[in-house]
């Protein structure tokens, strides 16, 4: 209540009583002075506003008859304890005068909220058959073992590696283990000064697209593809060049010879699913090396891949630094932890850097330090290996049930990862199907928004399973097919 700012307009016509019935009750209902609260003194406040003790008196008075406070004996007056006395009471209308706003549509230079971006229900956890993509299980997250980590990094001999400003640094314990741990596991070998930590795989694609895209650069994409990247290039660069995928990967087809650098997710393609072989991955650091080109590599759920050996990563059969390898660690952690990380020549992950610092200097401290030592103690390991085994089981329990009731409908993964890729009758729309399916439960995401072309195909849908429980996919999916025979 204290922090409550009061404006008095002496210049107004509405009189000094009003305007302060009007604050304190649009501070009321709009939840900033909880029930309960106490107001200021009718002394105090008639002091911090130069007004006579008797105008505030009688403004809370008339409050405290419309049920909006109630007076308590030699105690003063407080917000009405119970909500239902003015929930419904229309908000007083503004006290200040009417001026001209500013004309905000002339003024955006952007206007990123026009795109196309993938929507999800943020209340997702509520229903029961949540086939929702890059979202965490929390029956699986080892908190423990994350919590034992937070208390260690509170240690007072490690209490300067979080609360320190660290200006352009990372966690030099954290840069460390995505050395010794991660990137091996992806055949990649790196210096610390090749590596740059984010705020996920997004802040790093983001920095990507500042540094390198401009008026002239045209970027390829993979088509479909992931739409946040499509998003964030289309800021910068002056061309977004859609590349066709097939059951190998990107076509590398004239298209390509237009783009000065092209996004790719080869290990496990966005969304389909489907890995780029080994031939059609030298051909593309060919392509890279001949027109001095850049490669972006997104390695995103490299971990998920519990079905067949590791490829691997693109990053790890380059020569000559073509390639720009985007990590991340939130879909083995957990999403809202948003740490990722950059490996790429020192050239750019010095200037990237750079730009960091003019965005957020570096990711939060304790996180880095909370993570490094999640790391370096073995948890995400034996969490690596947990998810396997849930996420194997799964996959076959969704795979069977996708047999069962759309025979056809979805390729069988080499790879493994954390959803299907659906493709369903020319005639299906799969936006019509997302919301009748939400009235029985069941969420889903359409495939429409992958493809560049915004009336593209209808009749692709993605079914994650890292957020719903084994023994409901398959009455989940059931109950897809039993709507799809509605619609």
């Amino acid at each position: 209540m204290r922090e409550l700012i009061f404006d008095i307009d002496r210049t107004q016509q509405a009189t000094l009583q009003s305007q302060i019935r009007a604050t304190l009750v649009n501070a009321i209902l709009s939840g900033q002075l909880p029930p309960g609260s106490p107001t200021p003194s009718t002394r105090e406040l008639a002091r911090k506003l130069m007004v006579s003790r008797n105008t505030v008196t009688l403004a809370y008075l008339s409050m405290a008859d419309d049920g909006y406070l109630e007076a308590r004996d030699r105690s003063g007056f407080y917000v009405a304890r119970d909500p239902a006395l003015y929930s419904q009471a229309p908000v007083p209308a503004a006290v200040r005068p009417a001026r001209e706003r500013p004309r905000y549509d002339a003024l955006f230079t952007v206007r990123p909220s026009l795109q196309r971006n993938i929507e999800k229900p943020l209340n997702w956890h509520d229903y029961p058959y949540p086939f929702i993509y890059g979202q965490a299980d929390p029956a699986l997250f080892p908190i423990a073992e994350w919590r034992e980590c937070t208390r260690q990094s509170m240690n007072r001999k490690w209490l300067d590696a979080w609360t320190d400003d660290r200006y352009t640094e990372d966690d030099p314990m954290l840069v460390d283990q995505i050395r010794q741990r991660l990137l091996p596991r992806r055949g990649i070998q790196a210096g610390r000064d090749e590596i740059l930590v984010t705020m996920g795989a997004q802040n790093g694609l983001y920095l990507l697209a500042h540094l390198l895209m401009g008026p002239k650069t045209a970027v390829g994409i993979e088509d479909p593809g992931y739409p946040d990247a499509r998003n964030i290039f289309s800021l910068s660069a002056g061309d977004v060049v859609p590349l066709a995928v097939d059951s190998g990967g990107l076509v590398m087809d004239e298209r390509l010879d237009r783009c000065g650098m092209v996004y790719v997710t080869p290990s496990h393609q966005f969304p389909t699913g489907v890995t780029m072989g080994i031939e059609r991955r030298r051909a593309l650091l060919d392509w890279a090396r001949r027109g001095n080109r850049l490669i972006i590599e997104d390695d995103y759920e490299f971990e998920a891949n519990y079905l067949s050996e590791p490829t691997p990563a693109l990053k790890a059969l380059d020569g000559n630094d073509p390639v720009i390898y985007v990590g991340s660690l939130s879909k083995s952690l957990m999403p809202g932890l948003r740490l990722g990380y950059l490996v790429a020549a020192p050239e750019i992950i010095a200037e990237a850097r750079a730009l960091r610092r003019l965005m957020l200097r570096h990711p939060p401290g304790n996180n880095q330090r909370v993570a490094a030592l999640f790391l370096a103690l073995g948890y995400h390991d034996r969490l690596i290996g947990r998810l396997h085994r849930i996420y194997r089981e799964r996959q076959a329990n969704l795979t069977g049930a996708l047999d069962r009731h759309f025979p056809g409908w979805a390729p069988v993964s080499r790879f493994g990862g954390t959803s299907c890729w659906v493709t369903g009758p020319e005639a299906l729309d799969a936006q019509t199907l997302k919301e009748a399916a939400l009235q029985k439960g069941v969420v889903i995401e359409p495939g429409d928004i992958f493809f560049a072309d915004a009336k593209g195909p209808t009749n692709h849908f993605r079914l994650g399973f890292s957020s719903i429980a084994t023994d409901r996919i398959e009455r989940g999916v059931e109950i897809l097919a039993e709507v799809v025979g509605e619609v």
